[in-house]
């Protein structure tokens, strides 16, 4: 069933049941009109943790808060009825402990009603993962690239190449026998998407993977040319709407200092259209 012909938002078991079927849809939004735009086109909407970069003008997603992610998934919830809502845990919220992990994640769901949460790690992540499933908490996991870990990845790199392939794999594995739902694979070679997603039950979204993956995600800003401090590899601008908002305001800084805007048709006489005088 296409989200389009949805009158309900799916629920975690609906996207695990998409498994090789229609690929899956699915868009970052940080903001209600944004989510009011894709709600019903995306099966499931990221609130990711990318906001810090993308809103917030952070260097990575390593500053970002639970209370930032809060906020901008309550700001999200308002806009959706026919997508599934997915909120980022942001980094320091679950890696410690299995506990600590349920509480943060207990917390996003409740006070932003959420569907699932997300959380990066493979292998390392297994336990936390079946932990916070067996108490009622669905849990799509994200391997390969994980921006939380740029700081000992080395870097924005291809994961997975090579002698990698066999840890990625695992990691695919393990998370998918752990209880999650769906899992990210975040640029990783195509090919190596390909054996992951015919190797495990669960649902795969790519971004920078393959399109033979069960679905795929973009960040909502990079694919309409919002954000352009840089464009990584992966990303197709299907518009181009910063520059387009660049020569809008422009044209208004233009008309505003030529003394053209405001017009007459958007300033307001003495007496009402139509008033007796």
């Amino acid at each position: 069933m296409s989200a389009t012909a949805r009158k309900t938002a799916p629920m975690p078991q609906d996207i695990l049941a998409r498994k090789g079927g229609t690929p899956l849809v699915s868009l970052t939004a940080y903001t209600t009109p944004m989510a009011e735009l894709m709600d019903g086109i995306c099966d499931f909407v990221l609130v990711g943790d990318s906001v810090g970069m993308v809103l917030h003008g952070l260097p990575s997603t390593v500053g970002v808060t639970m209370e930032m992610m809060i906020m901008h998934g309550k700001a999200v919830r308002r806009g959706l009825s026919t997508s599934m809502l997915v909120i980022d845990m942001p980094f320091g919220s679950y890696e410690e402990s299995r506990e600590q992990a349920f509480r943060n994640a207990a917390r996003l769901m409740a006070e932003t009603n959420a569907g699932a949460v997300k959380l990066e790690g493979g292998v390392v992540m297994a336990d936390t993962i079946n932990f916070l499933v067996s108490r009622g908490i669905p849990v799509m996991a994200h391997i390969g690239l994980t921006p939380q870990s740029i700081n000992t990845l080395g870097g924005y790199k291809v994961q997975g190449r090579g002698e990698d392939a066999a840890a990625l794999m695992a990691d695919a594995k393990a998370v998918a026998q752990a209880g999650a739902f769906a899992v990210v694979l975040e640029k990783v070679p195509a090919a190596l998407a390909d054996k992951i997603t015919g190797a495990v039950a669960i649902p795969t979204i790519g971004i920078g993977a393959s399109a033979n993956c069960d679905g795929q995600i973009l960040v909502v800003d990079d694919m309409l040319g919002l954000f352009t401090a840089f464009k990584a590899k992966f990303v197709k601008r299907f518009a181009t709407l910063g520059d387009d908002a660049r020569g809008a305001i422009q044209a208004y800084a233009d008309e505003v200092q030529a003394r053209s805007f405001p017009a007459a048709e958007h300033t307001f006489a003495d007496t009402a259209p139509g008033a007796s005088k």
